[in-house]
């Protein structure tokens, strides 16, 4: 018998992205391969939501490697909407207490 080793590396992309009627969705994908498993990158973005971004790493056996990448999708958020949205809802607030307190004030 023969003891031989295997060392290969693979890398893929693919991009997609369709529009009906304006709205685009779009979907990305990463795979990157060697003798000690697969790294995977997702990103995808329906019409109308933020992208949700997903990284998982599987090794040689097809198992999922637990704490690589967070095997979790998450959420790409713009900051500055929440925070202008939490300016909004204090100024709101303010004039509505503003409203209140003239209304017990006059009755």
């Amino acid at each position: 018998m023969s003891n031989s080793s295997s060392t290969f590396q693979s890398f893929s992309t693919s991009y997609s992205s369709s529009s009906v009627n304006g709205q685009t969705k779009s979907h990305s994908e990463s795979t990157y391969s060697d003798p000690s498993g697969t790294r995977v990158h997702r990103t995808t973005q329906n019409p109308g939501e933020v992208a949700r971004e997903e990284r998982f790493e599987v090794d040689n056996a097809g198992r999922r490697v637990e704490g690589a990448g967070s095997g979790n999708t998450r959420k790409i958020e713009d900051v500055t909407e929440e925070e202008s949205q939490k300016k909004n809802d204090r100024e709101y607030e303010e004039r509505m207490e503003d409203e209140y307190a003239k209304k017990e004030g006059g009755a």
